[in-house]
Parts: C-alpha cells; structure tokens; sequence
C-alpha cells in the first residue's frame, strides 16, 4: 500500500512550466519529493527513467544519442546529477524541435553542480524550479494558504493545538516519508538519512576527503544554526583550514541542507556586520544533528531560539520556492547587537520579523523592529513577532504578536 499522497504548493507552477517550457529542472535536497511529485502528475504523459542505477549511468555515458533515442520524450529524467553529460545532447533534441513543450522533466539534488550544467547547456530552454521538504500548509491540506502579511481577508478562527505542539513540528520536519507515516521511527530515518547523504551526495561532490571529519563539520554547523557564520572561528575550532570550511558550506548549499542569510544593507548611522547566518532547511535535520529528540528538551535547552528561527526561516523560504518565486529575505544586526531576525522583502516594503522562543509574547520583544524602522526608510507598518504559543496581540505601532500557526 502507498504512502498518503500531500498535494505541494508547487504543482499549479510545475504544471504550468511544463506547458511553456521544452525543459523543466526540478532541482531540491534527497526525499523532498521530487520523484513523487513529477509522478504524481506526469507518469500517464511521460515515460520515467531514473538515473541512480550504474548500468544505466554507464549506458547513457557511452553512447548518449543512442540513450536518448531509446528514452525519446516525453520522459522524466530523475537523479540527472549522475549523468550531467546527457544534458548538452537533450539541447540538441530540444533545439531540434523547440515549439514542442514539456519534453524533459529533469530532476536532480545538487544545486551548484546542476545548476552549471543547466546554464551552460538548456538556458532559456527550461523553467528551473526548487522544491524543499514540505511546509506546514501543505502538511495540514492547504498548500495555497498565502503568508500572514499576504492576506487579503481576516484569520478564521482556529481551535488552537496542544500544548508543545511547535516544538514537535520542529522535530518532526518536514520529509514527506515522515509527514506521511507517523509510525515511522523518527531517529532511525533522520540517522540513516544524513549517512546516505554523506556517502552518496557528498562523495558526488568530490570536495571532502575525510567523511568523519565532514560529519563532525556538520555537526558543529548545526550547533551554529542562526547565528553569524564566522567561517574562522569553526575552521580554528576543527582544526580546518578556511579554504576547506568555505568549500563545506558551499557542499552544503549545493545539496540544499542549508540556506545562507546575507544581512540587509541600508544608510544607517550605525555600522551593520556584513557576516551571513547559516539555517538548516529542515528542523528535524538540525534537531538530530545536535541530540535533540524530545520537544521539551528542544523548548528548554540552549538551541531552543536557533530552532525557532529555523523553523520560520524554512517556512518562509518554502513559501516563495514552491510558488516558484525567488525569496528575497535577509536580516538586519548593528556592531552594537540589535537585530532583526528576519526581513522579508515585498513591494510594499520591507516586513520586519522578530522570532521569540517563547508563548509568552510582551511589548519589550518589539524593540529591535521599532528601532529598525527608525534607522531604514521603505519599511511597512505592520511588524510581526512569531513566537511559540497561541495568542495573537498588538505590541504597539503595528507590530503585531503573531502565533508560528497562524504564518
């Protein structure tokens, strides 16, 4: 018996791309549901070949017109990463009939290296679209519910969830095997998730020699989850070199374990820090790699912000990505220590987010957002504090308490 079917944000854009488009890459992080989603809605219209198999990587190596002969489109191409070589001659079959859409579906799990290939081979020729781990909309049924400041109509009332129902959801994830059986063994999928990520997409990678020394980098990375990413100071405490550090990050970036937050630059009086943050795309990944297995452990223990954080950044980022939007985000810090988590970039101007740990919001958390909105022009009215509890109230000039449920 299959595993329940969770309809994605993405599926109207896919669908559309696929319309418009000789070529689609669907490029995301392992098990995000890449695979299920193109099948889900393409397997009655296009032939699937995945390309994981070594025989069938040797096959499409050594004679790949030959290859593509054989798997003529319409076709899904899954896993491409194992054969990048294919994509110059899948040009040279689009070219050959360029009008006709919807030819390629291409999926594969390594950004950086992908999307080379992509841009040297199929630019203009495919709609590039991302798809992480699922959202909370689309965990609970409502894939197309917009972001809180998106709203055109006022909330409903909800019934609100039990008690440490946040921090579950924070454990949890978002991994569709995951979100679709809840009988599954939490620990043992994450444990061996991140050792197949480590042997396979990361060897992949060619960039890391020593894998126990990767394993504790990532490690010691998600200990720094939402905080300033002093690459130095994680080489030094390593004992890494820096160029090896910032060849890490990008190995996790390239494989979409994280995403990195670059602060918001403005005329200010005071001087901002220029150094980014580094956040896991998925909570239930950074709550393995740091021992977290219980949610009141994560609400009480030292991580508890970085993991609320977390968990806002990734819905956030989901949001735009499985629109088929290009987020524009970043946070903004002063040499002095006030910060804004989270700023979200709109055409009305800038939406301030401060993220709080707690289920007790008070007036004092709207500080940093009033003192941001003295400092920076283009900023919106509304403000926004998103914490862990359940009520929703107005902390003074605009800036509204906002429950992580309600987003």
């Amino acid at each position: 018996m299959g595993r329940t079917y969770l309809p994605r944000t993405l599926e109207p854009v896919l669908t559309r791309a696929v319309r418009e488009f000789p070529a689609v890459v669907l490029t995301g992080p392992r098990q995000s549901g890449k695979t299920t989603l193109l099948r889900q809605h393409f397997a009655r219209s296009h032939n699937y070949l995945s390309l994981e198999p070594p025989d069938t990587r040797a096959a499409a190596a050594a004679d790949p017109r030959g290859f593509l002969d054989l798997w003529a489109p319409p076709v899904i191409l899954d896993e491409i990463q194992y054969a990048p070589d294919l994509l110059p001659y899948i040009k040279e079959r689009i070219d050959a009939q360029r009008s006709r859409t919807g030819q390629y579906l291409v999926s594969g799990s390594q950004n950086l290296l992908l999307m080379q290939q992509v841009a040297e081979s199929l630019a203009g020729r495919a709609a590039v679209l991302r798809l992480l781990p699922l959202s909370r909309r689309e965990r609970e049924g409502r894939p197309g519910a917009p972001l809180h400041w998106e709203r055109t109509s006022r909330i409903r009332a909800e019934t609100p969830p039990e008690a440490g129902w946040f921090w579950r959801c924070a454990l949890d994830g978002g991994y569709p095997e995951l979100a679709t059986d809840p009988n599954r063994d939490r620990s043992l999928w994450f444990g061996s998730y991140v050792q197949t990520y480590l042997e396979r997409d990361v060897r992949t990678l060619r960039q890391v020699g020593d894998l126990t020394q990767f394993q504790m980098f990532v490690r010691a990375l998600a200990a720094r989850s939402a905080q300033l990413l002093n690459l130095t100071d994680l080489g030094r405490d390593l004992g890494l070199a820096i160029n090896t550090v910032k060849a890490w990050v990008l190995v996790l970036e390239a494989s979409h374990q994280i995403v990195i937050l670059r602060p918001h630059f403005a005329n200010v009086t005071k001087r901002l820090v220029k150094t980014p943050k580094a956040y896991f795309t998925d909570s239930g990944i950074l709550c393995h790699l740091v021992g977290l297995k219980d949610p009141a452990h994560a609400a009480a223990g030292p991580m508890a912000g970085a993991i609320a954080e977390t968990v806002i950044v990734s819905e956030i980022l989901k949001s735009f990505w499985h629109r088929g939007e290009e987020p524009r985000i970043s946070f903004w810090r002063t040499a002095t220590g006030e910060e804004v988590d989270v700023l979200v970039e709109t055409a009305k101007g800038l939406v301030p987010v401060e993220v709080k740990a707690s289920a007790t919001p008070i007036p004092a958390m709207a500080q940093n957002i009033q003192r941001f909105r003295d400092r920076v022009s283009n900023v919106r009215q509304d403000g926004y504090v998103l914490h862990t509890g359940d009520i929703v109230l107005p902390l003074g000039q605009g800036v509204t308490a906002l429950p992580f449920r309600l987003l």
